[in-house]
């Protein structure tokens, strides 16, 4: 069976291709800065004394690990509104690949800092720094040195998985290729258009956070 593929009548519409790139880049990055933040923030408060906090933490990452993401973004865009509370699509984006990427991050950054010896902590403490200080200056950026690797990983994932905000109609990669795929019935050559695309931006990812790993953590260890 002959195969007639024609990718000038997908490569043609280019510009909602960028625009759809970049969108996809936008939501990522913002998802990535806010699974940082709850990341590094939820380790702190497994660390602190606060045995509420602890369980709250605990509660979040097994609720965020064994359930979908496309139920939690389905039940962050559809069911809080019944809660008053109602977010644009892309900001219920953003914020479930936060909250989802964020408990991930809180398990590896956990074992970061669990791989930190001891002393190093006893040592801060007795040189007179306060609990916070001993953990942004002597335990976490090390921590974050040694599970940065896993870090990229879970990161190049979360941007993968912004596809799935199509589903409640978020702009993005994928919902433009749905529609040019619409309009042309090019199924094929759209998918494996975008299918390229993505490829291209996980590798820029992974440059760029090599690139940043060079920076930020170009220190001596001994």
């Amino acid at each position: 069976m002959a195969v007639n593929l024609d990718f000038g009548v997908v490569l043609e519409r280019w510009p909602e291709l960028a625009r759809g790139t970049l969108a996809t880049i936008g939501l990522a990055i913002a998802g990535m800065v806010l699974a940082m933040v709850i990341g590094v923030a939820g380790v702190a408060v497994l660390r602190s004394r606060s045995r509420v906090g602890r369980i709250v933490v605990r509660a979040f990452v097994e609720l965020i690990r064994n359930t979908p993401f496309l139920v939690q973004i389905f039940f962050i865009f559809f069911a809080l509104p019944l809660a008053g509370i109602r977010l644009s699509p892309t900001v219920t984006a953003i914020l479930a690949l936060g909250l989802n990427g964020g408990a991930y991050a809180i398990e590896i950054i956990r074992g970061g800092v669990e791989a930190i010896p001891p002393g190093q902590t006893e040592a801060g403490l007795a040189l007179g720094l306060q609990p916070g200080d001993v953990f942004r200056r002597i335990i976490l950026k090390p921590a974050l040195r040694s599970v940065y690797p896993s870090l990229v990983s879970q990161f190049v994932m979360l941007t993968l998985t912004t596809s799935i905000a199509t589903s409640i109609s978020a702009y993005e990669l994928t919902s433009v290729a749905q529609r040019i795929d619409g309009d042309t019935f090019r199924t094929f050559e759209v998918y494996f258009t975008i299918t390229l695309i993505y490829l291209a931006v996980s590798w820029l990812m992974m440059t760029l956070f090599a690139a940043l790993s060079r920076r930020v953590f170009a220190y001596p260890t001994r």
